[in-house]
C-alpha cells in the first residue's frame, strides 16, 4: 500500500476525532476514576492535569509528527529515519497486536451488559455471583467476544475515511453527550456531594510520588501513547492540519471525558458505598460487579445502566478500531496486501489470540503466568512494561538521534510551534528520567505491591 493510496483523514475535525475516539477508551472510563480514588481525589486530579499538558503533550507531539513526516505506520516511520531503530518499530508494533485480542474480550462483556440493561435485566446484572458466573462459562463470553470484534473489524474494512473518519464523527459527539447527562445525573443523587468534593479539592496532604507515578502511567493507558496509533494516525493528517493545534483538542477531549467519567463514578460510588473510596474497586470488578449495584439503588437505574453502558462500549469501539487500524497498516505497508486481506488475517490473529483471555477464566482459569491470569497478563506486559521501554526509546530517538529540531519542523509546516522550548525539554530531559519511573513502579507493585 503506497503513501499516494493508502488513505487520509479528510481534514483536522475528522483526525481530532478519530486520534481522540482511540485516546478515550476503557482507560478514562473505569481505571482513571479508581485512580482518582485511590491516590487523593482532587490532588490525583491536578497532577493529571499538569502531566497531560506537559508529559503527555511532548509525546503525542513526537509520535503524530513522526507519523505525518513519513506518511507510514510505525514500522516504516522508525525505519525510514533511522535503519538502526527498525527494532523500535517492530516493539511498538507488537503492543497493539498483543492489547487488540484481550481488549475485544473485555469490549464484549461490555456488550454482555448492556444488552441486559436493555432488555430489562439490569438488575439481574447487579447480583453478586452475575459476573463471575458469566465470565466463567465457556461459551457465552466467546459469542460477545466475537460480536465485539467483528463490529471492530468492519469499521477498519471500510478504510481511514469512509469507515473510522465517519464512525468517529457520530460516536464521539454522543459519547460526550452521554458523559454529561450521565454525570449530571449522578450529582443529584443525596450523598453524592461529599464525593464530588473529594474528587475535585486538591488536599496536598495526600500528595506522594505513587501519586505522580500513577498519574503519569494513567497517560499510557488514556492516551494511547507508545503502542503506534498516534504515529499511524498522524501518516494520515494532511501536512496544512495545524499539528500542535490538533494535539491540544485531542487532550483536551481525554482529560475531558477522564473527568466526567470521575464525576459519573464516583459521587453515585460514595453515596452508594456512604462514602468509602474502597467501593471503586480496581479492575473489571469496578464496571461490572460495583457499578450495576450503584445503578440499581437509583431511581431510574435501569435507563441510566443502558445509557453508561453505551457509552462505554462506544469508548471502547473507537480504541478498538484504532488498534486494529495499526496492525492492519502494518500489515499493508510492510507486506502490501490489500487493506481487505489484511484485516481478514488480522482478525483471525485476534480471534485466536482472545481465546487465551476469553477461556482464561473458564477451562484455562488453571493457567496462570506469574500468578496472573492471562488477560491480566497480557495486559500487565503491554501497559506496564512494553509501552514504557518503547516511550523511552522513542524519547532517546527524537531527543538525539534525529534531534528534537526533525519535529519542530514538522510542526512548523503548519503553524507556529508555540510550546517548542517545553517539547524540547521535556522529550530530552524529563520525559525519559519519568519513564524509567514508570517502569520501574509498575514492576515492583506487579512482584511486591509496593505502590
Amino acid at each position: 500500500m503506497s503513501n499516494e493510496n493508502r488513505g487520509s483523514f479528510t481534514g483536522k475535525i475528522g483526525f481530532v476525532l478519530a486520534a481522540a475516539g482511540s485516546a478515550v477508551g476503557l482507560g478514562n472510563i473505569w481505571r482513571f476514576p479508581y485512580l482518582a480514588a485511590k491516590y487523593g481525589g482532587g490532588i490525583f486530579l491536578l497532577t493529571y492535569i499538569i502531566l497531560a499538558l506537559t508529559f503527555g503533550f511532548a509525546l503525542m507531539t513526537a509520535e503524530i509528527a513522526l507519523g505525518r513526516k513519513t506518511g507510514l505506520s510505525v514500522v516504516g516511520a522508525f525505519s525510514r529515519l533511522n535503519k538502526k531503530f527498525s527494532f523500535l518499530g517492530y516493539l511498538a508494533a507488537l503492543v497493539p497486536a498483543i492489547i487488540l485480542p484481550y481488549y475485544s474480550v473485555i469490549g464484549g462483556w461490555v456488550t454482555k451488559y448492556l444488552v441486559a440493561f436493555c432488555t430489562g435485566k439490569g438488575f439481574v446484572a447487579a447480583g453478586d455471583q452475575f459476573f463471575g458466573e458469566f465470565i466463567s462459562s465457556a461459551t457465552e463470553p466467546l459469542g460477545w467476544f466475537l460480536i465485539y470484534i467483528g463490529l471492530t473489524a468492519l469499521v477498519v474494512l471500510f478504510g481511514v475515511e469512509k469507515g473510522i473518519e465517519k464512525v468517529s464523527k457520530v460516536m464521539m459527539p454522543v459519547l460526550l453527550l452521554l458523559s454529561v447527562v450521565i454525570a449530571g445525573y449522578s450529582l443529584t443523587i443525596p450523598g453524592a456531594f461529599e464525593g464530588v468534593k473529594y474528587y475535585i479539592m486538591p488536599d496536598f496532604s495526600k500528595f506522594s510520588a505513587a501519586t505522580v507515578l500513577s498519574a503519569m502511567g494513567q497517560l499510557f493507558y488514556s492516551m494511547s501513547l507508545a503502542m503506534g496509533i498516534m504515529v499511524t494516525y498522524g501518516s494520515y493528517m494532511k501536512k496544512d492540519v495545524n499539528l500542535e493545534g490538533s494535539v491540544t483538542q485531542i487532550e483536551c477531549f481525554d482529560t475531558g471525558i477522564a473527568f466526567l467519567a470521575g464525576l459519573m463514578i464516583i459521587p453515585a460510588t460514595y453515596a452508594f458505598s456512604n462514602g468509602s473510596p474502597e467501593a471503586l474497586g480496581k479492575g473489571p470488578g469496578l464496571m461490572f460487579a460495583t457499578l450495576p449495584k450503584v445503578f440499581e439503588t437509583m431511581a431510574g437505574g435501569q435507563v441510566i445502566g443502558a445509557l453508561f453502558f453505551l457509552l462505554v462500549l462506544f469508548a471502547a469501539l473507537t480504541s478498538s478500531i484504532s488498534l486494529m487500524e495499526t496492525v492492519v497498516s502494518i500489515v499493508c505497508d510492510k507486506l502490501k496486501w490489500t487493506r481487505k486481506f489484511a484485516c481478514a488475517i488480522v482478525f483471525i490473529f485476534s480471534v485466536l489470540m482472545g481465546l487465551l483471555s476469553c477461556f482464561g477464566y473458564s477451562i484455562w482459569d488453571n493457567v496462570t503466568i506469574i500468578g496472573m491470569q492471562m488477560l491480566d497478563f497480557f495486559d500487565f506486559i503491554t501497559n506496564s512494561v512494553m509501552m514504557p521501554i518503547v516511550a523511552f526509546f522513542t524519547c532517546i530517538f527524537v531527543g538525539y538521534i534525529i534531534k528534537p529540531q526533525a519535529v519542530v519542523d514538522e510542526v512548523e509546516l503548519s503553524g507556529k510551534f508555540k510550546r517548542k522550548a517545553l517539547f524540547t525539554f521535556v522529550i530530552k530531559y524529563l520525559a525519559p528520567i519519568c519513564i524509567i519511573a514508570i517502569l520501574v513502579s509498575s514492576v515492583l507493585d506487579a512482584y511486591f505491591g509496593i505502590f
